[in-house]
């Protein structure tokens, strides 16, 4: 996976690689960004966890919306928002946003999908690990992982001195 912030219009708001990892690391959730079925565009906010390396994985239904979106057009983009401060008398809004493109895989193995859900648990429930193990066995079943593999990201921030 390959930062790249040299397309981004406003390169004074440019956020260090580190931070765009760290954003991608804690956040609880992003949107993540496809074609529709019928061509026009589909957003969802969703739980992830990213595998510290070009991927991210995220859980869903066996079957929906979002997965016969996929099976059509797996290209897909995924959005992080972190710190947003609202400055309502300055007119702007301090923010942090992460960008990743790339392509989402849906028929995994049993033996992917159950290491997926177990990054899930460690990263959402890291108190209640044995037991979403355990939760994570019993739901299998009910249970579908989608893969995205990341080839490139960007990430972008605006600070406002003297904000408060």
């Amino acid at each position: 996976m390959k930062y790249v912030n040299d397309t981004v219009r406003r390169q004074d708001r440019l956020m260090d690689e580190d931070r765009a990892r760290e954003l991608l690391r804690t956040s609880e959730y992003g949107v993540l960004s496809m074609a529709d079925t019928d061509g026009t565009g589909y957003g969802i906010p969703v739980n992830y966890v990213w595998d510290g390396a070009d991927s991210i994985y995220i859980h869903c239904a066996p079957d929906g919306h979002k997965l016969d979106a996929l099976e059509r057009q797996p290209g897909v983009s995924f959005c992080i928002i972190g710190n947003v401060h609202l400055l309502p008398s300055r007119f702007t809004t301090e923010y942090e946003s992460v960008i990743l493109k790339g392509t989402a895989h849906i028929h995994l193995t049993a033996e992917e999908r159950m290491k997926a859900l177990h990054l899930i648990v460690d990263k959402l429930s890291p108190d209640y690990r044995s037991i979403g193990y355990k939760y994570s066995e019993k739901s299998f079943h009910r249970v579908n992982i989608i893969r995205v593999d990341f080839s490139e990201y960007s990430g972008k921030c605006k600070h406002v001195p003297n904000a408060d």
